[in-house]
């Protein structure tokens, strides 16, 4: 056996390995729902569809911190040009924290520059949906 064809098969073995562990890390409540919320908020973010992404925002905190519409037009001054889980964790009262790598072009400037944003969700009993617990992510504060 090759060395590309030995680091190919740990390679494998360590993305089977896990997703296994992941598949065993349970939050408790529906994670195909948890997943469903996650990718519509993470396409929401990818097509610029942030007032999308602002409905799944926890209704707690977007009646604490309403957008104003100024805050709506400065999101349409950039385009997301990638969207990466980093990584995922399942924390001891069920919640899942998620860190993303986001890629944005400033639409005016044509610049380019990439940060990272911590994704909360939590289960809210009561509605029976998982919530992003905290707001959009912030590109304009750097």
């Amino acid at each position: 056996m090759g060395l590309r064809t030995a680091m190919h098969s740990a390679s494998m073995a360590l993305c089977l390995g896990v997703l296994a562990l992941s598949g065993c890390a349970s939050t408790g409540h529906d994670s195909n729902q948890l997943e469903r919320n996650q990718y519509a908020y993470s396409a929401a973010i990818r097509w610029g569809d942030f007032e999308g992404a602002w409905m799944l925002v926890d209704p707690k905190y977007r009646d604490a911190h309403p957008m104003s519409d100024l805050e709506l037009e400065r999101y349409k001054q950039i385009q997301v040009a990638g969207y990466r889980d980093m990584a995922t964790q399942t924390l001891p009262d069920g919640d899942v924290v998620r860190e993303i790598q986001i890629e944005v072009v400033n639409r005016h400037t044509l610049t380019q520059r990439s940060t990272r944003y911590t994704e909360h969700w939590h289960f809210d009993p009561v509605a029976k949906t998982w919530w992003l617990s905290g707001g959009l992510p912030d590109f304009f504060d750097e």
